[in-house]
């Protein structure tokens, strides 16, 4: 691979790369190759990367009763029956 050096970064310039790799858990150079690739439209499009939001209308649907009521069900399911591991 082709190594490409970089001269007259401004050191503000710098210090906001740095503190950006390091939010993001990457290295400096890993985080300005992917700035380069995604404006020159070279960005690999993620194969499996769907929202699902099928279940949204759920979400704090259930009220104190019904939650209870589910998750002794839930319990319920969870437990093992001894005889049948014996």
């Amino acid at each position: 691979m082709k190594a490409i050096t970089i001269r007259g970064v401004e050191p503000a310039v710098a210090e906001k790369l740095r503190l950006t790799a390091a939010k993001q858990n990457k290295s400096l150079n890993q985080l300005v190759l992917e700035f380069i690739k995604k404006n020159l439209g070279m960005e690999k499009e993620k194969k499996y990367s769907r929202d699902y939001d099928d279940l949204d209308r759920l979400f704090g649907s259930w009220d104190e009763k019904e939650f209870d009521a589910i998750q002794k069900k839930i319990s319920q399911e969870r437990r093992i029956d001894q005889d049948l591991w014996v």
